[in-house]
C-alpha cells in the first residue's frame, strides 16, 4: 500500500482551517452559518419600523394640508350659499377660522394632529372628523375585505392553475378570462351584474346600499350591516346584508383579481424553476408535494400583494359605492370634497394613507417572520 501524504488538521487562531499535506495549503474557512437572530435585533428592527409611522404622518398631514387649501375655492361661500352677502361671509370665515393665513392654520392643524388626535370639525354642523370617519371607514372596510376574499379566491385560482400548467393549453385557455378582467372597468361589470343578476334573473337584490328599502336598520356600533349584525345576533339582518353584500364585492374583486392572477402565476412559475424545487424533483418526491413547496416558496410575494391590494381597496372604491349605495368612507369623502369641507378632506386623507403605512408595516413584519432570507441588520 502506498505511503499517503499526513493528512494536518488545525484550527488557526483566525478561525480558518489548514487541511492539506504537511500545512503547506490552507483553505480558508467559509463564513459560520447564523442560526438564529438574538431577540434585540428583531425587536431594533421592529421598533424602526414603528419609528417611521411619525414621519410618515407628518409627511402625509403636511400634503394633505397643501393640497387642499391651495386649490383655489372659497368654503365660506360654498357653506353659506350663493345668495349670502359680503358680511355674512366675513363673518363666516372667521367662525371657520379662515382668516388666519395659510401657514398658521397649519401649524394649529399640526398642533391638534400631534397633541390632542384632533383633525378638526366638519364646516357642516361642526362635527368632529373623527367621529365622520369612524362611522363610514367600517363600511368601507366591510366591503375591501370581501372584494379582497374573492379577488384571492379567484386569483390565487387561477394563478395557481396557471403556472402548474405553464404554457399548456389551459393555461392558454386561462388567458381569456383574465386579458377580459383587465380591459373591463369596474362600474361596467357593476352594471352589467346588477342587470343580469337584479333586473333579469331576479338571483340577488338591487343596489339599495347595504339593507333593503324595507329591512329595518338595527344600527350597531360599526354602521357595517354585516359586521353589526353579527354583533347584535339578527340572523335576519345578516341574511339581508350578505346578499346585498355579493354584488359589490364580486365587482370589487373580480376586478382586482386579473392583477392578483398575474402575481400569483409568476411567483408560483418562478418557483417552480428555483433550485430548491429543482432538488425536490431530483429527490424523486411526488409533483403534489413538489408543487406545495413551490408555494411556499412563493407565499412572500402573494401576502405583500394581499396587503398592496387591501390598502388600495380601502376608501379607493368610490364608484363602486356610488352604484351600489354603499354608503362608505369614498362616497362620503367624495360627497364632502363637492362642499369643500376641507377638514373632512384632509382628515380622510390622513386616516386613509396612515392605513396604507400601517398595512405595509404588518406585511412587512409578517414577511420578515415567515422568510429566513430577510435581513434585520
Amino acid at each position: 500500500m502506498p505511503n499517503l501524504p499526513r493528512v494536518n488538521l488545525r484550527r488557526p487562531a483566525s478561525g480558518s482551517v489548514d487541511v492539506s499535506p504537511g500545512g503547506a495549503v490552507a483553505v480558508a474557512a467559509t463564513t459560520p452559518v447564523r442560526r438564529g437572530l438574538r431577540p434585540s435585533r428583531r425587536t431594533q428592527w421592529f421598533l424602526r419600523r414603528l419609528a417611521f409611522i411619525p414621519v410618515a404622518t407628518l409627511f402625509v398631514a403636511t400634503v394633505a394640508y397643501f393640497l387642499t387649501n391651495l386649490i383655489p375655492s372659497n368654503p365660506e361661500r360654498a357653506v353659506l350659499g350663493a345668495t349670502a352677502t359680503r358680511t355674512a361671509i366675513a363673518r363666516e370665515k372667521v367662525l371657520l377660522g379662515l382668516n388666519h393665513g395659510l401657514i398658521d392654520r397649519y401649524l394649529l392643524y399640526l398642533k391638534a394632529l400631534f397633541l390632542h388626535g384632533s383633525l378638526g370639525n366638519s364646516y357642516y354642523g361642526g362635527r368632529a372628523v373623527t367621529a365622520d370617519i369612524a362611522e363610514y371607514l367600517p363600511s368601507s372596510a366591510e366591503l375591501a375585505v370581501l372584494g379582497l376574499l374573492v379577488a384571492m379566491i379567484l386569483g390565487i385560482t387561477i394563478g395557481t392553475l396557471g403556472a402548474y400548467f405553464l404554457n399548456r393549453p389551459l393555461d392558454r385557455a386561462l388567458k381569456a378570462p383574465v386579458v377580459l378582467m383587465l380591459t373591463t372597468p369596474d362600474f361596467f361589470l357593476g352594471l352589467v351584474f346588477t342587470y343580469f343578476m337584479f333586473f333579469k334573473l331576479g338571483w340577488l337584490p338591487g343596489p339599495t346600499g347595504q339593507l333593503g328599502l324595507l329591512d329595518p336598520i338595527d344600527n350597531g356600533p360599526t354602521h357595517a350591516a354585516l359586521i353589526d349584525s353579527i354583533i347584535n345576533g339578527q340572523s335576519g339582518q345578516f341574511s339581508s346584508a350578505l346578499q346585498h353584500a355579493i354584488l359589490p364585492a364580486m365587482t370589487l374583486g373580480i376586478s382586482s383579481a386579473a392583477f392578483f392572477m398575474l402575481v400569483t402565476r409568476s411567483t408560483i412559475a418562478r418557483a417552480l424553476t428555483s433550485y430548491q424545487v429543482e432538488f425536490a424533483r431530483a429527490c424523486g418526491l411526488p409533483g403534489r408535494k413538489v408543487f406545495a413547496y413551490a408555494f411556499l416558496a412563493a407565499r412572500t410575494q402573494i401576502i405583500t400583494y394581499i396587503g398592496i391590494l387591501f390598502a388600495a381597496l380601502v376608501g379607493s372604491d368610490v364608484i363602486i359605492e356610488q352604484i351600489f349605495s354603499w354608503g362608505g368612507l369614498g362616497a362620503f369623502f367624495i360627497q364632502r370634497a363637492d362642499q369643500l369641507d376641507l377638514p373632512e378632506m384632509e382628515g380622510i386623507a390622513l386616516v386613509l394613507s396612515l392605513i396604507t403605512v400601517a398595512v405595509f408595516l404588518i406585511v412587512d413584519i409578517v414577511v420578515g417572520l415567515l422568510d429566513p432570507r430577510v435581513s434585520y441588520e
